[in-house]
């Protein structure tokens, strides 16, 4: 009986250990599935004109750093067009189905990217049409296709597409009707995905009806199109040529001024609100050489409440609306109207204060540059605010800076120097508080 029990016990213990082995076998992936260059199994198979199959990913990273060769074979590719190779993709989806078992996983079949001579088809078509809804189906299938992929996106832009959309958008510019709309509307996502935009698709949306078009999108367009327009003056007005005309433009539009400062006030995304702060602070300080065309727009600015709104996003504004922030206030604070603006809010040294060293080297710039505008010896409300600044920990802040090699410019750590001078004549006057900024602080080196 006892001999009988342990036979059962053995006979069990062995099939388990059969069991055993059976899992912890490893699933052997073919060879001709390995990429040669990655040796990872292939999720999109390439042929190349030598015969030899890679993955897509890998071997157009091999040929846009600049190598002309096969990696397996050294010859000279005559084609840098990879094909794709169905039959090894099919053999190695049949062979993901067949081990699911083994916790493998199908691989999806991929999108073919677009090539140069489909997306000059659709380019000629797009710039000879003259019937909207079918230029907007076109435009459609150039956005749609750059979504897809960057490598579709490169090859769109590099066939010019930005120009072509650009002289399409101004061909259609003053046309009236739904169908118009609906298309300006599409070419408007098409050109903010296809940004940095190039000298000519700049200057066809640099003329007076394609600059009119935009603004009327931003201030009374569908929801879409009113971040697109704004994300594309953002991007006209930020480029060095002849910013000054997307200025006087938007100065001239009645209307547009008071938009921009809406979109800051009631957000709809982060990317209008950003866009919407660089706009403004091109419109101030790009025409620094012209003083009463640059009081009058601060001036304008003001009277719409600008600095108390700006102070109020400074409180809790995540890192870059903060930064743009931060670069608006120190623009208005160039002119007397906007420093007696600041000099009447409250908020305005705490809330600077506090952005020194806490979000970034630019914050850190912009809001050393705002102190040092403010707090003029010269003024009342100057002297004032340097008492308020020592309250708040300026001083010690500032010569953290100094102590620990802040990493900001040669103009900014003289405007340190400046402020720690003038704060030092009124230490005595004031009991410096404010240590919690310097909790857990890091060097920047």
């Amino acid at each position: 009986m006892i001999s009988s029990w342990r036979r059962k016990r053995a006979s069990r213990a062995a099939r388990t250990s059969r069991g055993s082995e059976t899992t912890k076998t490893e699933l052997t992936i073919p060879n001709h599935f390995r990429c040669p260059i990655s040796l990872d199994i292939m999720k999109d198979p390439v042929t190349l004109c030598t015969g030899i199959t890679y993955d897509r990913e890998n071997i157009e990273k091999w040929i846009e750093s600049g190598n002309i060769t096969c990696p397996m074979t050294n010859q000279v590719l005559r084609s840098l067009e990879p094909i794709p190779n169905h039959t090894i993709r099919r053999m190695i989806q049949d062979w993901c189905v067949e081990n699911r078992a083994h916790g493998v996983e199908r691989i999806p079949t991929p999108r073919i990217p677009v090539s140069s001579d489909e997306v000059g088809r659709i380019l000629e078509k797009i710039s000879i049409s003259r019937a909207p809804q079918d230029c907007k189906d076109l435009v459609g299938k150039i956005v749609r296709l750059m979504k897809e992929s960057e490598r579709n996106r490169v090859c769109i832009v590099g066939n010019g597409a930005t120009r072509v959309l650009a002289s399409t958008f101004n061909a259609f510019a003053e046309g009236e009707g739904e169908n118009v709309i609906s298309l300006l509307e599409e070419l408007m996502s098409g050109l903010t995905l296809m940004m940095p935009l190039d000298q000519e698709a700049e200057g066809c949306l640099k003329s007076t009806r394609s600059l009119d078009r935009l603004i009327w999108f931003m201030k009374t367009g569908r929801l879409s199109g009113k971040i697109n327009a704004t994300l594309i003056l953002k991007e006209l007005i930020s480029l060095p040529r002849g910013e000054i005309r997307v200025i006087e433009t938007l100065i001239q539009n009645e209307g547009a001024m008071e938009e921009l400062i809406k979109l800051i006030k009631d957000p709809i995304c982060n990317s209008s609100t950003k866009a919407s702060l660089v706009i403004i602070y091109h419109m101030i300080s790009s025409i620094s050489y012209d003083p009463t065309s640059q009081t009058m727009i601060i001036g304008k600015f003001v009277d719409m409440g600008l600095v108390t709104l700006i102070l109020d996003i400074l409180v809790d504004a995540e890192k870059g609306i903060c930064e743009k922030s931060l670069g608006v206030l120190d623009s208005i604070c160039r002119s007397e109207i906007g420093r007696e603006a600041a000099y009447n809010n409250a908020l305005v040294v705490p809330v600077v204060v506090k952005k020194i060293l806490r979000i970034s080297d630019l914050a850190t710039e912009f809001s050393v540059s705002i102190l040092w505008r403010l707090c003029d010896r010269e003024t009342r409300e100057g002297r004032g605010l340097v008492v308020d600044a020592l309250q708040v920990g300026a001083f010690q802040k500032l010569l953290l800076i100094l102590q620990v090699g802040w990493n900001i410019n040669d103009k900014s750590k003289e405007k340190v120097t400046k402020l720690l001078k003038l704060l030092n004549l009124h230490r005595d006057k004031t009991e410096c508080i404010e240590s919690m900024d310097f909790k857990n602080l890091k060097r920047s080196f």
